[in-house]
């Protein structure tokens, strides 16, 4: 099977990026199934006097065409826009160009359709549409997306492609139902999660070494792994740590580690408040994340108290999990019940920083309930969110689509309303 796989940020586990490594890993996999991959992208380290010429390299047997679009996390919301835009544009004519059994677009940016649905249309194949957000809605319910104009035209692109693509894969129970509540059969649409890397992340790895490097020795660390952006809401990480300095508890420390436009303004408070009990640092390529991930006692997943935000899936969880860490998060909900249903973990209520220190001070001090959640964790990462397991099940989704696609003549663009 010829698979033409669209995704604007592609990293591999030695590269420093936007965007984690769920391509990367899907693709080289089916490329060891014995399928042909290309993948299109953007080289979002380029600068911006750059040429827009596609070049092109093989990462581990994918094909991977770069086109160089600058992009930072740190990008004002226009110049995010302009970079989507510039990128589905040059895209949609690399897309087309490529032969390929199956279209796969993933998201975010939503933009990421427009190639998705014209190399499916100019080529005569499935477009297979992978929903990493639910966007329009998240930037609408964070603030970021209000013009009327552009809301009405967002919605309308996430409607046409939910309804022109063969299928849909989605990436939580969540994002699913926020699926079909556009009016999609569930028949159509398939929740493969983010997945955990068991080969390169484990329990019996040794982070004696980071924890002295990052003076965490007789220190009880709860770590953030991941982009600091606006929707992560780290600013309660600060809040709780406040809050544990008003009660003189010198000995938990916050470490937050990654890049992203909020990250001069958490230091800056940071600084402000003189809260010596938060660590910045980061990022890191993935490849060496796994010994800090073992030095650290446990791992933070947060987000704003955004409702859309509770049906994400995020990496950081995963790798958390395949690590056998502990997990503290502030999202009721599906990451809410991996954390207390499955015993890996605790929930703190969403912005209360006297219940998320309560809850730090509780992890610190029972180290024996801290071994059950590490061991779950594992468990889960194993049983439940294993990358290879979860690639076969995304080749048996791109197979069937390439497969119904043989049984008709051609494919048709249908309007959004239909």
């Amino acid at each position: 099977m010829r698979i033409v796989y669209l995704h604007q940020y592609f990293f591999t586990r030695t590269m420093i990026g936007v965007a984690g490594n769920r391509s990367y890993e899907f693709a080289r996999r089916l490329v060891a199934m014995g399928h042909e991959v290309d993948m299109v992208t953007s080289y979002t380290h380029a600068t911006r006097d750059e040429p827009l010429e596609w070049f092109e390299t093989n990462e581990d047997g994918i094909r991977v065409h770069w086109l160089p679009v600058p992009y930072s996390n740190k990008m004002a919301f226009r110049e995010r826009i302009g970079a989507f835009l510039r990128f589905a544009i040059g895209a949609s004519r690399k897309a087309a160009s490529l032969d390929g059994d199956v279209v796969f677009a993933t998201s975010g940016p939503l933009t990421i359709a427009i190639p998705g649905l014209y190399a499916s249309w100019s080529r005569g194949v499935p477009l297979v549409f992978e929903v990493r957000d639910l966007w329009p809605e998240g930037a609408i319910q964070l603030g970021v997306l209000t013009n009327p104009l552009a809301k009405w035209l967002a919605r309308r692109l996430e409607r046409l492609t939910y309804r022109n693509a063969r299928h849909i894969v989605a990436l939580s129970p969540g994002m699913r139902d926020g699926i079909l509540a556009a009016g999609i059969d569930g028949g159509k649409v398939t929740v493969i999660p983010n997945a955990a890397d068991l080969d390169l992340f484990h329990p019996r790895i040794d982070g004696a070494s980071m924890r002295l490097q990052n003076g965490l020795d007789g220190r009880f660390c709860i770590a953030y792994f991941g982009t600091m952006g606006l929707a992560n809401g780290l600013g309660f990480v600060l809040d709780a740590a406040a809050e544990l300095k008003r009660r003189n508890v010198s000995d938990i420390v916050f470490m937050l580690h990654g890049d992203g436009m909020e990250r001069p303004i958490l230091e800056a408070r940071a600084r402000g408040e003189g809260l010596d009990n938060i660590i910045f640092s980061g990022p890191t390529p993935k490849h060496l994340m796994a010994e800090l991930v073992s030095a650290v006692d446990v791992c933070m997943t947060i987000f704003k108290n955004v409702p859309v935000l509770r049906t994400c899936s995020p990496n950081k969880l995963f790798d958390s999990l395949a690590a056998g860490k502990p997990i503290l998060t502030n999202m009721p909900g599906w990451l809410g019940s991996i954390a207390e249903e499955e015993k890996t973990g605790v929930l703190v209520t969403p912005d209360d920083p006297v219940d998320f220190a309560d809850k730090a001070i509780w992890l610190r001090d029972h180290p024996q309930e801290l071994k059950v959640f590490s061991v779950n964790a594992r468990r889960v990462a194993e049983e439940q969110f294993s990358r290879d397991v979860l690639a076969r099940r995304l080749e048996t989704v791109l197979r069937q689509a390439a497969v119904k696609s043989e049984k008709h003549s051609s494919t048709r663009i249908a309007p959004a309303g239909e």
